[in-house]
């Protein structure tokens, strides 16, 4: 069948057949672990379908944040406003037609477009969806820690052939809430060294990481840090007023968010939502903070900068656009001094995507100069290797629902307050006049971590068969896919990355 034939399938909402693809032939449909099935969802339910339509000039936009990101490029520090990011990407007017032409005749009423034109939410009955979608068989389930209801399906979709040149996938159909990295651990228990610090608060981080009472935010540049919280994650005021009452008095803070954009809940707060906030606003003390609060399907997060390229939200952490951030412990739980790898810490090789250009000789040196290496079937070793750089993420104080909780741990933890120290960072730069940091990993890669602690002690724990051993990656000098280039000392990283 011709395409001639394809469109003309437009007007009778393309019945599948020949003339369909999979816009994600690999995609998994197995149901994860922990979640359950509770049916079928009622034909004349109403759900969202996010539609992402193909961006135009993506190779140039590559090109772009390469040169705005590279300290040896006379573009530098030289953004694109969101209106030029639109104005190049958006996609092409036969896309948009082809794309509006097919929602409205499958009965799409309520669509809802971002700046970019690239991102389209529509609203439809399930059985609009499924008569749109050939092959999507919607069910609730329900699992997670908190009992999240999400609805799914569990078999694979089609779409008209005629849309694959313009639609990259549609979102919210298989993939399932990652389960947090969060974990909350018996207290240790060490003789002879009770007294010295019982967790890590805020006080135990800025003395770890060398920062003195002066080092926060004047609270009169134009800068900010964000959050963002999901599927039903929320933080409450109230938490954070009591957390910096409790472990914020010895440096200057806000006690309160600048905004909230979105709905803020008003259930339960939700303990990676209140440690996102809270040590954010501590390690980036001083400085305007928002949070985005959202009803979509991962749980809290933190992060610098991240890009689309068919972006899939299940891998933020090994998207190549995005300054990943592994997890650390002390050596000796109760004392200030050496960071060793937190088991819980990920890590790795992407077998998404490929090996950024800025990684390659950092990479290279530790594939060729590690002695413990897993077997080479076990990982990718040209894909995207995260990651970058690493904070405390084990023993954690956190307020949440009025109640201070000890030894929460996980890379939910050591993700803020590497933001926050960024942005401290920021703040000197756009004092000084110069343009915010941005996109980091190419300068950090140039600069072979400079500024950082790096940690040579410590391995992941892996697969228990005979041939791995329970070993996985291991650190060791320089970069390594444990802690990436390291964690931070915060006088001598303000130093690396204060100029130009």
């Amino acid at each position: 069948m011709g395409l001639r034939g394809c469109l003309l399938g437009l007007l009778a909402l393309f019945v599948a057949g020949k003339c369909s693809y999979s816009p994600e032939p690999d995609q998994r449909w197995t149901l994860p672990p922990g979640w359950v099935s509770l049916g079928r969802v009622d034909p004349e339910e109403e759900l969202s379908l996010t539609f992402a339509l193909r961006q135009q000039n993506v190779k140039r936009l590559s090109e772009l944040v390469q040169a705005v990101s590279d300290p040896g490029s006379p573009r530098y520090g030289k953004y694109l406003t969101l209106e030029d990011v639109a104005e190049l990407v958006r996609p092409s007017a036969l896309t948009l037609h082809t794309v509006h032409k097919w929602l409205l005749a499958a009965g799409a009423q309520k669509c809802d477009s971002v700046t970019t034109q690239d991102f389209l939410t529509c609203w439809l009955s399930v059985r609009q969806a499924e008569l749109l979608l050939s092959g999507a068989e919607f069910h609730r389930y329900v699992g997670g820690p908190a009992e999240t209801h999400v609805v799914r399906s569990p078999h694979p979709y089609r779409l008209p052939q005629a849309l694959a040149p313009h639609v990259d996938f549609v979102a919210g159909l298989h993939r399932f809430p990652p389960t947090s990295s969060l974990r909350q651990r018996p207290e240790p228990q060490v003789a002879g060294t009770v007294g010295l610090h019982l967790g890590v608060t805020p006080s135990v981080i800025r003395e770890r990481y060398n920062l003195t009472a002066q080092d926060v935010g004047s609270g009169t540049t134009n800068n900010s840090q964000a959050c963002a919280q999901f599927l039903e994650q929320y933080f409450h005021d109230s938490d954070l007023a009591e957390f910096m009452r409790l472990f914020g008095s010895n440096f200057a803070h806000q006690a309160s968010v600048a905004r909230v954009v979105g709905k803020q809940g008003r259930g339960r707060a939700g303990i990676e939502a209140s440690l996102d906030v809270q040590y954010l606003m501590s390690a980036g003390a001083n400085i305007s903070t928002w949070v985005y609060s959202s009803p979509g399907d991962s749980g809290a997060g933190c992060w610098s900068v991240s890009g689309r390229h068919q972006f899939r939200p299940s891998f933020p952490a090994s998207s190549p656009y995005v300054t990943t951030v592994g997890g650390t412990s002390f050596q000796n739980p109760f004392r200030v001094t050496n960071e060793i790898v937190d088991y819980i810490s990920g890590g790795g090789f992407s077998n998404v995507f490929p090996r950024p250009s800025y990684q390659e000789e950092a990479v290279t040196q530790f594939l060729n100069s590690s002695p413990h290496l897993p077997p080479q079937s076990y990982f990718n070793s040209s894909g995207r290797a995260y990651p970058d750089v690493a904070a405390l993420s084990d023993g954690y104080w956190v307020v949440s629902n009025r109640v201070p909780i000890p030894w929460v741990s996980g890379t939910s933890a050591s993700t803020p307050v590497f933001g926050g120290l960024l942005s401290l960072i920021n703040e000197h730069r756009l004092l000084s006049g110069r343009p915010p940091l941005g996109f980091l990993n190419p300068r950090l890669y140039q600069q072979h971590g400079a500024g950082l602690f790096d940690v040579t002690h410590g391995c992941h724990e892996s697969c228990l068969n005979e041939e791995v051993e329970g070993q996985g990656f291991c650190s060791g000098p320089g970069w390594d896919p444990v802690t990436g280039w390291g964690t931070p000392n915060f006088p001598a990283l303000l130093k690396a990355l204060l100029n130009p």
